[in-house]
């Protein structure tokens, strides 16, 4: 007797649109199977496009990458001091490290779950008392969710600090009318293959200063001076996104709005239908925010709750994760300096995040929000 296998239900799988093939395929027939290429400046030119503000945009090869570039780019050194988001994905702080730089983590506010201005600025001050100004801020739209970008830009501002924008999970978001990624000194976006859209492996380094994305791109290919034999006068990396890759990325850029639009209409059907459970809370929108909602994420009373709908899921084939687990609280940055007000450590205790691909069907969805109401009963 076979025994039925449930369907497997991913946090966030990757959705093609139909022309990825094409542009890869073209790059086949033409041999561009490099680390440039035709792809790649196209690539570039839809996000250009897509962002708007005057934006210029070097692909590469993940969001990490883009990070390590932008504070390399910002003079970032052994030594020196980067003020870095607690509550995220531990790629948007290792970079710090790569340089021999330190992170000095800062929590979060409740309403958007991202840096908090006010222990921001309280970092800030404490560190140039100590005689260490950091030398930039890596703030982070989390789950889509804009960051208090006038709040933070005042502060860099006030201090001449600048911001690095990671909007590896915001691509699609807007702040006061304008598109996240364009906020920054310099920008990230990531398209790895859990993203609104993916390349499978690849991130890009936005800037509003083109020598700046010039440089960008001399350092990720291997920094090779201009001569007619391979001479280098500095340190580079191999982090150029491939012309492959890129086709993948041309195709995922025509349909962005699509995917956008999915992913919000994910999270207004978990929250309605989720409604009668007054123990489950949703992060709204602030306003003048409008988030791509790539991952919806609830609140539960507690760890024990949480566990119980994550488990729940799990026994169903169906895949949930907590939310991050705050960068003061890694073992790897144990001892690290940190300003805390406990926020980030009660969202990672209590939140979760469910299933939010945007190739989900309303069977998907309806099954389950019915595994979470079953269990609330």
């Amino acid at each position: 007797m076979e025994i039925a296998v449930l369907k497997k239900i991913w946090l966030s799988p990757p959705h093609m649109g139909g022309n990825e093939e094409v542009y890869v395929k073209e790059a086949f027939d033409t041999n561009w199977i490099a680390p440039l290429g035709p792809n790649v400046q196209n690539f570039e030119r839809a996000i250009e496009d897509y962002i708007k503000n005057d934006i210029h945009t070097a692909c590469l090869s993940s969001g990490t990458a883009a990070i390590h570039l932008a504070l390399e780019l910002l003079g970032v050194s052994q030594g020196d001091e980067v003020i870095c988001q607690s509550f995220t994905f531990a790629a948007s702080a290792n970079p710090i490290t790569y340089l021999g730089a330190s992170p000095v983590f800062v929590d979060s506010e409740r309403e958007t779950w991202n840096i908090s201005p006010d222990l921001l600025e309280e970092a800030i001050k404490d560190r140039l008392a100590k005689g260490k100004k950091p030398k930039a801020i890596i703030a982070v739209h989390l789950y889509g969710m804009p960051y208090k970008v006038n709040e933070i830009r005042a502060i860099s501002e006030k201090y001449d600090i600048p911001v690095i924008e990671d909007s590896a999970e915001a691509l699609g978001s807007i702040y006061n009318g304008q598109k996240c990624g364009s906020f920054g000194e310099l920008a990230i976006l990531s398209f790895n293959g859990n993203k609104i859209i993916t390349t499978s492996g690849g991130g890009a380094l936005l800037t509003r200063d083109e020598s700046l994305k010039e440089r960008a791109i001399f350092l990720a290919t291997q920094a090779r001076d201009n001569a007619p034999h391979y001479q280098h006068s500095n340190i580079g990396y191999n982090y150029r996104m491939s012309n492959v890759l890129a086709g993948i990325g041309r195709g995922q850029m025509e349909v962005l709005p699509k995917r956008v639009l999915a992913r919000r209409n994910n999270f207004s059907f978990y929250k309605e239908n989720l409604a009668g459970i007054s123990e489950i809370e949703f992060i709204d929108e602030p306003k003048g925010s409008y988030s791509n909602r790539w991952l919806t994420c609830i609140l539960t009373p507690s760890f024990e709750f949480r566990e119980r709908i994550r488990i729940a899921l799990e026994e169903e084939n169906i895949e949930s994760r907590p939310l991050w687990k705050p960068m003061h609280l890694q073992p790897i940055f144990e001892g690290g300096t940190h300003y805390a007000n406990g926020v980030s450590e009660d969202l990672f205790n209590r939140g979760l995040c469910l299933p939010s691909g945007s190739s989900m069907i309303q069977e998907d969805l309806e099954r389950i929000c019915d595994i979470i109401k079953n269990l609330h009963k």
